[in-house]
């Protein structure tokens, strides 16, 4: 039968539904999602199913201030779409994911289906961040942040408003620790794009 686990620290809950089940499929694993929409959902690249927690308060408005922002420099510069944390996307190693805040180039956007787009696109966002809670476990969010590198992102932040850090990802580099950083560069994945992540702290 299926089982359940919790981590150490309660959350994620990980729903291990491969030997009741057999392994969901792409088409399965959406409609379960949407089935359940109530709940927010991730899939590993093992086809485990994790159930997130919701967000405490400061952490949701964080989520909010900084897609705001990005939302403002998209409209503007027109060369990409940014997506908020109810977004699901299928990398290529299968592993569906919602960072909470996400920007794809169009041309990529634009080659998908309507079918793709209208379910969980399968592609990697190239631009992702994402946002520690108190829930979240530290290291689980680094090997997020190595995945979506590694699935073809080539710019990611890992904010944690609880120290007041920055994670900087790019392919080929170590990740860059960023103590109380004043803002953050998007170029040149994202030209001319700058977070005043200073004057977002709680």
């Amino acid at each position: 039968m299926a089982t359940t686990s919790v981590s150490a620290e309660g959350w994620p809950l990980l729903l291990r539904t491969g030997t009741l089940f057999g392994e969901l499929n792409d088409d399965q694993f959406f409609e379960l999602c949407q089935s359940h929409r109530n709940l927010r959902l991730e899939r590993t690249s093992d086809g485990e199913v994790i159930v997130m927690p919701p967000t405490g308060g400061d952490t949701a408005s964080f989520e909010f201030q900084v897609a705001g922002v990005l939302a403002k420099w998209a409209g503007a510069d027109g060369t990409g779409l940014g997506f908020g944390p109810s977004a699901g996307f299928t990398l290529p190693n299968r592993a569906v994911r919602s960072p909470d805040v996400a920007w794809v180039l169009r041309t990529r956007w634009d080659a998908l289906s309507p079918e793709q787009r209208a379910k969980f696109p399968p592609l990697c966002p190239d631009f992702v961040v994402e946002v520690r809670s108190r829930t979240d476990s530290f290291r689980g969010l680094q090997e997020k942040m190595e995945e979506y590198l590694e699935n073809g992102a080539r710019l990611g932040w890992l904010i944690d408003p609880l120290e007041k850090k920055v994670y900087v990802y790019e392919p080929g580099r170590q990740a860059l620790c960023l103590d109380d950083p004043e803002s953050l560069p998007g170029d040149p994945v994202l030209p001319g794009f700058k977070l005043d992540v200073r004057r977002l702290w709680p």
